[in-house]
């Protein structure tokens, strides 16, 4: 039965919001680059935390759960886009599809083969780790903005109320920023690291994969990134049970270990080192989706 509190994840919260204010105000006072850094963890953290808020957590009520997670901390990504966006992705059926899934980094061929060889030479630097970390975030937020301009431009259902909302949640950031001792421009390097961090955790998360299960990831690490992405290292374990909190979720797969490693055909590695050392300066799989008809929608027309 699902808690009416979950006082791990108000625990962590609370927590996080301190680490971002200590970041910009104190921290950074005193150590410039380390005020950055840590900001820059925090945004992490409160970011992995939104994600908590859409799939019904620390509170039953879902506007308290959106409150608690609505300043704009991680500036380009409106709670209301990303939970909409992030629970259209669940529907595993769809998953790296590159139209249906929205989280999708995999090509339609047919596009893929007609982009410029300097657009293509620049995200295969994106589809390296080092890559995604230090590239992901300005190439896949003007991904995402250009994107939500569009939908922002037809009115698509929600939008612009989830933009409107997302702008009220710049008021306290820049209310405490014009107080705090970090100024916009170090914020913005924070934003950057910030995404950065995130973009690890969503480099290898899925993989083309004619079975829908065998799609998704088990990361078998309890470290600091880990802690940082609130173990959506398990990541098969939260696709099969998205109602599970954080804190459960390395407990529900050992208790079936062998279970979701047959689910998903054993897509799985020990740790985050494990993965930069496979995969820092070297992609995982190909831009262009490997299992996806080689046709021009175009030729459709």
């Amino acid at each position: 039965m699902h808690k009416r509190v979950e006082w791990p994840t108000v625990l962590m919260l609370l927590a996080t919001y301190a680490l971002w204010a200590l970041g910009t105000s104190v921290v950074y006072g005193g150590a410039p680059l380390l005020g950055v850094i840590v900001t820059g963890v925090a945004i992490t953290l409160f970011s992995s935390l939104q994600h908590e808020a859409l799939h019904g957590h620390p509170f039953r009520l879902k506007w308290v759960n959106a409150a608690l997670v609505s300043p704009a901390l991680t500036l380009t990504v409106p709670y209301g886009r990303f939970r909409d966006t992030h629970l259209a992705h669940h529907h595993d059926p769809i998953l790296t599809d590159p139209y249906d899934d929205p989280e999708s980094n995999f090509f339609d061929p047919a596009i893929w083969a007609r982009l410029p060889a300097a657009v293509q030479m620049l995200f295969r630097a994106n589809n390296t780790l080092l890559g995604r970390i230090v590239l992901g975030p300005i190439l896949g937020n003007a991904m995402w903005l250009l994107g939500e301009a569009r939908l922002f431009a037809r009115n698509a259902p929600g939008v612009r109320r989830d933009w409107g909302l997302h702008a009220l949640g710049f008021i306290p950031l820049v209310g405490w920023l014009w107080w705090a001792e970090m100024p916009f421009w170090a914020y913005l390097l924070a934003a950057w690291l910030g995404h950065g961090l995130l973009k690890i955790r969503t480099f290898l998360e899925h993989r083309a994969h004619e079975v829908a299960t065998a799609r998704t990831v088990i990361i078998e690490d309890r470290g600091p990134l880990a802690l940082l992405f609130l173990n959506n290292n398990f990541h098969a374990v939260h696709h099969s049970h998205p109602g599970v909190p954080w804190y459960n979720l390395p407990k529900t797969y050992a208790a079936n270990r062998a279970g979701f490693l047959t689910r998903n055909d054993g897509y799985a590695y020990r740790s985050y080192a494990q993965v930069f050392r496979s995969y820092f300066l070297r992609a995982k799989d190909p831009l262009p989706h490997p299992l996806y008809p080689a046709t021009d929608p175009l030729d459709s027309r």
